[in-house]
């Protein structure tokens, strides 16, 4: 198979810069055939992005950047093409005997100007890839914007996730293609865009000069007829905030029962050194008692520990994705000693493992990611018929893309025989808010579920950021983030603080930072 990128020659960038696309493990040859432009960029477009390098990059290279040499092939390196790939707004060449032809939309219209235009009117575009021989949607995706910094970080997010999408729908997988409302509002002018962005970024800086961020905070409460997922809210006996030495954030609580005793499991992030431990704090009916335990490190940042009984035995599947795998721990002495069993996955970014049985199948739900965009908007599940494998990828590898509804946010549970599980809902920002949706099918070639709760942070739960779910009995805990002064955690050290409790969860927010990590 020969694939032909159809890009404007005057607006070339270095996304295009490509030889092959990887489909089913496989570098399939890519060519490019230049263009003419058929619609003019905004005057000084360059010019801008250009700025948004130099100061929000820090000089560093992006896919949106201009190429300043444009690769050229001779006549004889260039072959028949199977499938075309118009990134243009034109009319498809009526020339063109490619079997396939595709071309991207973004928020229903082609070309990069409508690409464009949706980031500058203050979203992401959903993206759908149109087969232009009869119309048809082949996939269709939202994606997340952690990794956009200003217009330039936008484009190039919205590129990578369409070659992303592109793999895919090349690969032959079958699609389940989502519905999503595009989004709407007015296009601004890109140099009052840009320039606000730099201006929040500067702001950010000076932020992170006084606090601490991100800084995560694990939120419980006992409720015995009352929780989150029979009414659907945060509403119930009051959440009490699990105290933190000012200088670290604990986040993705899992609590469990273990040989008679209750313990929480959690990230534990030292902000001075900016790597994840998973630790533990045990609780007794009432709360916390004791101090918080160190229970896994490893040289690579660890965070989201789920965990898994299975055969007797205790089992957890921390996030690392910094080690691109999915490892299974093993429980040698609760709740501190854990010993590393067996490697599930490897080779790849699946954040926030969390497993569950149905049908007489294991079946394990990530976010994935090839490396490009965002971390948080596409969902990959895999299966097999025994905890320790071999698991094997859903037909529909990766499901979907929606920042909505993708990310996993804690245990899977089941209500009057359907499961259910949490999702991360990180439509105006990572972890903003938290999903519950029914699954209405599964199978290793099908998959449909329909989200029917969304919770967001509020006068129970104050802030901005609201991202994980769990329940081990009558104790139910979730996790949100907060401002966080560095004199704080500078005083943490000097006098004495009380670790078990602090009841009153009402210390100012902030939404987690989108840099090395991202899984609380």
């Amino acid at each position: 198979m020969i694939i032909q990128f159809r890009c404007e020659r005057e607006h070339a960038r270095r996304w295009m810069c490509r030889e092959t696309l990887r489909v089913n493990g496989e570098d399939v040859p890519v060519q490019i055939a230049w263009t003419a432009t058929v619609e003019a960029r905004p005057a000084g477009l360059e010019a801008l992005f250009a700025l948004e390098r130099l100061l929000l990059r820090k000089g560093k290279a992006g896919g949106a950047d201009a190429l300043r040499e444009i690769p050229q092939r001779s006549p004889a390196e260039a072959g028949h093409a199977d499938v075309v790939v118009d990134f243009t707004g034109a009319a498809r060449d009526p020339n063109c005997s490619a079997g396939l032809y595709l071309r991207p939309w973004f928020n229903g219209a082609a070309g990069e100007n409508a690409a464009l235009a949706a980031i500058l009117a203050g979203d992401l575009p959903v993206i759908e890839i149109v087969n232009e021989a009869d119309g048809t949607v082949m996939d269709r995706g939202h994606p997340s914007a952690e990794t956009a910094d200003g217009l330039s970080g936008g484009l190039d997010t919205v590129m990578a996730r369409t070659l992303s999408m592109l793999a895919v729908v090349l690969s032959g997988a079958p699609r389940l293609v989502p519905q999503f409302a595009r989004p709407t509002g007015a296009a601004l002018k890109p140099a009052p865009y840009v320039l606000r962005g730099l201006a929040a970024s500067i702001a950010k800086e000076i932020y992170r000069l006084c606090c601490y961020a991100p800084h995560w905070h694990v939120g419980w409460r006992y409720s015995e007829n009352t929780n989150v997922w029979r009414t659907g809210d945060l509403s119930g006996p009051a959440w009490q905030v699990l105290d933190d030495p000012g200088h670290r954030f604990y986040a993705d609580p899992f609590p469990v029962k273990w040989q008679g005793r209750t313990f929480v499991f959690f990230e534990d992030l030292d902000h001075r050194v900016g790597k994840g431990t998973i630790s533990a704090v045990e609780f007794d009916g009432n709360g916390p008692v004791g101090s918080t335990v160190p229970a896994l490190e490893e040289p690579w940042h660890l965070s989201y520990p789920f965990l898994i009984e299975h055969d007797g035995e205790l089992w957890m599947i921390p996030e690392s994705t910094a080690h691109r795998d999915v490892p299974l721990y093993k429980c040698v002495r609760f709740p501190d000693k854990w010993e590393r069993h067996a490697t599930l996955l490897s080779g790849l970014e699946l954040a926030d493992v969390t497993i569950t049985q149905h049908n007489g199948l294991h079946y394990m739900f990530g976010a994935w990611r090839d490396g490009t965009g965002g971390y948080s908007d596409t969902l990959a599940i895999y299966y097999a018929e025994q905890l320790f494998g071999p698991w094997l990828p859903h037909a529909s590898n990766p499901i979907l893309m929606d920042r909505a509804t993708t990310r996993p946010a804690g245990n899977f549970v089941t209500i009057n025989g359907s499961l259910w599980r949490p999702v991360q809902d990180c439509s105006t920002g990572y972890g903003a808010a938290l999903g519950l949706a029914e699954i209405l099918e599964l199978s290793p070639t099908t998959y449909r579920q329909a989200v029917r709760h969304l919770i967001k942070p509020g006068p129970l739960w104050t802030g901005r950021k609201l991202h994980t779910l769990n329940r081990c009995g009558p104790l139910e805990v979730i996790d949100g983030s907060r401002v966080q002064p560095k004199t704080a955690g500078l005083l943490s050290g000097v006098r004495p603080r009380d670790r078990s409790s602090n009841g009153d969860g009402s210390a100012r927010w902030q939404s987690r930072s989108q840099g090395s990590f991202t899984s609380a």
